[in-house]
């Protein structure tokens, strides 16, 4: 029978090993120190390599429709941010964008995002419209502020065209014959007045008069009382159920790269260069002195 073989000690080789490599480390722990302060270094110098960015974000407060009497909200595809998210990275109005800017369509895709950041105004049912911000980022101020500005318009015309765009031109126009009505009116209830004030009219003719006269302020109030309804819906329709830009993009300085990152990451590099170099300072030394020998 053979001679059992002897299974080798790896775990007293390997705490060995790590005594060797703890007292190198301690004997030349200047050198571990030096790459640690060359990776801060490094890292801080290379945070200012990149350049810098700039983002800028519009806030559109997204609106509510009605129902056309007003009395209950309407599911539309404009209350949901993610909706407003997919149209404002659309490519049609990415190049909208571009041109309006200046901005290349290339450096446009990938640099627009949008988020809910808040809630805006309270509806009339007491639910919360979402406020929504419209990002871009570039290394040019004035062109991310003018294309978020552009994407910001975009967003507020679409979301309003379709059903709330109807209902204002609607308002409008109705509004506009009432008031073609009302200085009609005022003029005719004018005339009969001036015409029953005359001292030479017969009792009976004044006596018409005067009934024309009541039935056209009668009239006449009516019409008022509907252009202040009408003026009324009509507000809703614009400050509510439409989509408005809360606030206008104006470009903030970002950088490329965060400082502290580059500086952590450049120090944890160094600090490993500087260890391995500890470690390894030994034999380098003895190879390069047999060569030069």
């Amino acid at each position: 029978m053979g001679t059992p073989r002897t299974q080798p000690e790896l775990e007293g080789e390997q705490e060995v090993d790590f005594r060797r490599y703890g007292s190198l480390l301690a004997a030349r722990w200047w050198i571990v120190l030096a790459g640690l302060v060359v990776g801060i270094v490094v890292g801080y110098l290379l945070s200012f390599g990149g350049g810098s960015t700039w983002k800028a974000q519009a806030l559109v407060s997204l609106g509510q429709p009605f129902s056309p009497t007003g009395g209950s909200p309407v599911n539309y595809y404009s209350s949901n941010p993610r909706n407003i998210s997919e149209i404002a990275r659309s490519e049609s109005a990415l190049k909208r964008a571009a041109r309006a800017s200046g901005m290349r369509l290339a450096n446009l895709r990938g640099h627009v995002s949008s988020a809910e950041v808040g809630t805006g105004s309270t509806s009339g049912t007491g639910r919360a419209v979402p406020l929504v911000g419209i990002t871009v980022q570039g290394p040019r101020p004035a062109k991310v502020t003018a294309a978020a500005n552009t994407l910001a318009d975009i967003v507020v015309k679409r979301t309003t065209a379709p059903y709330v765009g109807v209902k204002i031109t609607t308002l409008q126009a109705q509004l506009k014959s009432l008031q073609d009505r009302i200085n009609t009116e005022t003029q005719t209830v004018t005339q009969l007045l001036q015409a029953a004030n005359q001292k030479s009219l017969a009792p009976l003719d004044r006596l018409t008069l005067i009934s024309q006269l009541n039935g056209g302020e009668q009239l006449l109030g009516q019409l008022k009382d509907e252009q202040t309804n009408a003026q009324q819906q009509l507000a809703l329709a614009q400050n509510v159920e439409s989509a408005t830009i809360v606030s206008k993009a104006a470009a903030v300085k970002s950088s490329a790269r965060s400082t502290r990152t580059s500086m952590a990451v450049g120090g944890l590099i160094g600090l490993i260069l500087g260890m391995l170099a500890a470690i390894l300072w030994e034999p380098l030394a003895t190879r390069f002195a047999a060569r030069d020998a």
